[in-house]
């Protein structure tokens, strides 16, 4: 699991590179001011572009650093309770939720659930995915953004700077399916490095 101390660092990492954005557009911004023609295309720039500019390096960023978490984890062979948490298999579900295997199976086809491969045939799924024996509402719309279940699992339970360093999973418990649904798209837009 990541530290306190390595999360500190990733926050310092974060606030660095945040930093030198907005600093390079305020420098782009500048040089455009001091010519002519580059001033008519910063007219035409709204200040919703160099918003949407910072969000989308940013995005780019905290994406290029999950993957690179996923693969990290996948090369060393990190046990998947390492990273995702409490996880449980289809028996323990039905046994300690009375989720039956079936409905389990249902969701999983239809990415009602997060389900992270355990071996070659067998899935467990992340215990804090489920309210009350059901998924948390808005798990589809994140598995319909990033389709990669791994990589979705390690969005859901990482603090997001596009929801103001919320964590996702934790919203989608607070009914925030729409906002949590709408970064979900924007992380998967952003290409990964």
């Amino acid at each position: 699991m990541i530290g306190s101390r390595d999360l500190e660092t990733r926050e310092t990492e974060l606030s660095t590179f945040v930093i030198k954005e907005v600093q390079r557009i305020l420098a782009q911004c500048d040089e455009a001011k001091q010519t002519e023609e580059a001033a008519v295309v910063l007219a035409g720039s709204s200040a919703n572009e160099l918003a949407a500019e910072v969000l989308a390096r940013l995005e780019a960023e905290a994406s290029r650093r999950l993957n690179a978490e996923a693969r990290a984890s996948e090369s060393e062979g990190a046990r998947i309770t390492d990273w995702a948490g409490p996880v449980a298999g289809p028996t323990h579900l039905e046994k300690r939720f009375g989720i039956p295997r079936s409905t389990l199976h249902w969701w999983q086809r239809h990415n009602d659930v997060v389900a992270l491969r355990r071996g070659a045939r067998k899935h467990v799924f992340p215990l804090a995915q489920f309210i009350d024996g059901r998924p948390t509402p808005g798990i589809r719309q994140v598995l319909s953004s990033i389709s990669d279940p791994r990589l979705a699992w390690l969005w859901l339970i990482r603090p997001s700077p596009f929801l103001g360093g919320r964590v996702p999973i934790d919203m989608l418990r607070e009914d925030s399916s729409i906002e949590v649904g709408l970064a979900a798209r924007a992380f998967s837009l952003v290409p990964s490095s």
